[in-house]
This record gives C-alpha cells, structure tokens and sequence, in this order.
C-alpha cells in the first residue's frame, strides 16, 4: 500500500469519525481537506486552499441560483401557496376513495416546483395535510408515509437545489438537468398515488362528494403555482434566460405575487429573507467542504484509483452502475442526501463517465436514489422531520407506512436505468 492511499483511508476515517462527532459535513470535510492536503505537501500550500476556496465558491456566478431558488422556496412557503395546492388538489380528486391521500401527493408535486426541497416541502405538508387525513381517519402510518414520500418530490421536481449541487460539482448543464427532472418527477407523482391505491385500496376513507364548480373555482387559487413554473422552467427550456437568470426572475416574481396578494408584508419579507440567507450559507458552506476535500482526493488519486479498480473488475458497465448504486442506497439511508453526494459523487463520478453513461442521466439517477434515501431506514430524514413535528407518531409507525413508497421508487429506479430516454428525450427537444 502506497503512502498516499494510507494517507486517503486516515482521511476517510478521520471524516467519518468526525461526521459520528455531529461535526457538520461541511466543517468535517473541509478539516480533512485542509490537514490531509498538508500531510502530503506542506501546510502553506494547505492553508493557501482554505484562503482561495471560500472566495471561489462564493464568487462563482454558476451557483448564484442556490440562494435564489431557496429564497423562491421560502417566499412561496410564507405566502400560503402550498396550502391553496392543497385545496385544489382535495377539490378534484377528494372525491375518490383515499382522495385526501392523492392531493396530499398532488400538493407536494405542486409545490416541489416551486420549492426545490425535500424537507421543506416534507414539513410544509405535515403540517398541512396530516391535520387534514387524521381528521377524516387516516391510519398514522399510512398518513405520515405518504407525507414522508411525497415530500421527496422535492429534489425530483425541477427546480432542485440537489440538481444544482450535482451541477456544480460534475460541471454538468443544470438547465438540462431541470428538464431531464420533469418527466421522471410526473412518473414519480402518479406512481406515488397508483401506490396508495394499490397498497391500501378499501381500507382508504370514502371521499367527499364532487362538485364541479368547487373544483373549478379552486384553479383561481394555483394560478401563481403555475406562472412561476412557467417563469423558470419555461424560459430555461426555450432558452430565453439562463437558469441563474430564471432563479432571480423566479424569486423576484414570487415576492411581487405574495404582495400582490397581501400575503407578503415587510416584517415577512425580512424574515424570508433571513431564513433564506441560512439556508444559503450551510449550502455553501457544505461545498466549500467539498472543494477543500476535492482537492484531497486529488492529490491522493484517490479517484482515479476507484476507477481503474471497477473498471479491472470487469463487470461491465451496468454491473458497475448497479455497485455504485447499491453504494449510493446504503449511504442515502445512514445520511442525508447532501451529504451523501458531496462526499460521494467526486468518487464514483469519474467512473460514469469511464463507462461512457450521460452525465444528465446519471444526474437523474442520482436523485432518485437520493429519493430512496430520505426515506429508508435507519435513518431517513424526511421521516425525522415529520416525527419532529408529529411528536405523538412513533418512528416506527412511519416506516412501516413508507414501505410501499420505497418499492415504487425502487421499480422506478430501474425503469429509469432500463430506460434511458425517460430521462434524455425532453433535454434532447431544447433549443
């Protein structure tokens, strides 16, 4: 064994170590990073990575959108729009057997295009509609699992904050990821409910009785929903802006709808912007992390290892595929889904693209497995989220009712490798 794969198994150790510490993944990565980067060549050249790499993310333009999307995320939470996606979506489909299910699903798809976060769409929903299904006898596992799942919609649904992530870190189009994410993220949605359906079937509650004027007049109320998906993914995918162009107008325009409306005032206007700014700053300071610990696995080659020893294994390349993603579905359920791609992803990355897969597919890929991630045990994060909020639900109880969800996102997991054109047909149709 070399010295420097001695020097990249210490570090590894060291970040693990770390990480079970409770030390942020991005404080635990850069300390490794820094230290592990000084082991091999000096500490002045280490300490020049920790002066130039902070200035460099935060500087760079391309991921000028993360605070943007965020900050749509937050200004669509604090105006209500998530709880008027709610309302539509019991108004056309609470009629059904199980329909408060099916628009609770329908609400988190709606508002993952407007969010680009799992947890925050997650938390939003428990609190919208777990009140809702309890008060009509919902089965706690069966109402929490399906909050917990749907909730993942929103790091499928474009826009993603992960997408942005993953761009960032493999170089890849973001604006071809967004668009790569719409089809897949329909196919995640009407998967979910045919899941609620099929899983639990007569033992729903009856729905409401349908009324057509109700349903109709409830549009009225998602009509912002729409214009700003249309404001964002629409110009990306015609190429009239670019996506850090679609983020700005995006934010902005959620903010202008919120006064418009009287949901937004000053003092929530200052709090958005607060929360948003936190958010923001534990994003980059988690890639920051990861561009200190990129440059350790540089110079240990530790990349480039992995790779000629997968490839020397010989199992072809979707035998490999399958090894990384079995990888990536053990990691995504001890951690969360942050964590698990910068930690991971500058690893396996150059691998893909030795197998010659489409980085924009592989993107898509990713995330689903992040999916799967959030919400299998042992840890889950969306369902700690929920139980954090639903104190009186045992975490058990939502994983049982998860169960379901994560045979859906396995079965779409391999639809999605089967079939690449699921994924690559709509970015093929950009301008």
């Amino acid at each position: 064994m070399s010295t420097g794969d001695l020097t990249a198994i210490i570090g590894f150790i060291a970040m693990f170590v770390l990480m079970a510490l409770r030390v942020p993944i991005g404080i635990a990565m850069g300390l490794v990073g820094v230290f592990g980067f000084a082991s091999v060549r000096g500490l002045m050249p280490a300490l020049n990575l920790l002066t130039t790499s902070p200035l460099r993310v935060v500087t760079d333009f391309n991921l000028t959108l993360v605070p943007f999307f965020v900050l749509m995320g937050v200004f669509a939470t604090n105006s209500g729009m998530s709880r008027e996606l709610f309302r539509t979506g019991n108004a056309w489909l609470g009629s059904l057997r199980g329909g408060l299910a099916l628009a609770t699903i329908s609400a988190c798809a709606g508002f993952a295009a407007i969010c680009g976060s799992s947890v925050a769409t997650a938390a939003t929903m428990t609190r919208i509609a777990l009140p809702e299904m309890r008060a009509a006898g919902y089965h706690d596992g069966t109402s929490t699992g399906i909050v917990a799942a749907g909730g993942t919609l929103g790091i499928l649904i474009p826009p993603s904050v992960v997408m942005v992530i993953y761009a960032y870190l493999t170089e890849t189009d973001v604006g071809q990821l967004f668009i790569a994410g719409i089809i897949p993220g329909l196919m995640a949605t009407l998967m979910y409910m045919a899941a609620v359906v099929l899983a639990h079937g007569k033992g729903l509650p009856s729905g409401t009785r349908f009324d057509l004027r109700e349903a109709i007049h409830s549009l009225k109320d998602v009509w912002a929903v729409i214009l700003l998906f249309i404001a964002v993914i629409g110009v990306i995918y015609m190429g009239i802006a670019t996506p850090t162009e679609a983020a700005a107008v995006g934010a902005f325009t959620t903010m202008i709808i919120g006064i418009a409306r009287g949901r937004l005032n000053t003092r929530k206007i200052l709090d958005s912007l607060v929360e948003a700014l936190r958010t923001s700053v534990v994003l980059y300071t988690v890639l920051i992390g990861a561009m200190l610990f990129g440059y350790f696995l540089a110079i240990t080659q530790s990349p480039q290892k992995l790779t000629n020893l997968l490839v020397a294994l010989d199992f072809g390349p979707y035998g490999t595929l399958a090894l990384i993603l079995i990888v990536f579905l053990i990691a995504g359920a001890l951690m969360d889904e942050m964590a698990m791609i910068v930690l991971l992803l500058p690893i396996v990355f150059p691998v893909i693209m030795k197998l010659g897969f489409d980085p924009v597919w592989f993107g898509v890929i990713l995330v689903t497995c992040c999916q799967l991630g959030m919400i299998m045990p042992p840890v889950g994060i969306n369902v700690f989220v929920i139980n954090s909020i639903a104190k009186d639900v045992k975490l058990t109880t939502i994983y049982r009712g998860v169960g379901p969800f994560i045979i859906t996102d396995i079965l779409r997991l391999i639809l999605l490798v089967m079939f690449p054109a699921i994924v690559l047909w709509l970015p093929m149709t950009m301008r």
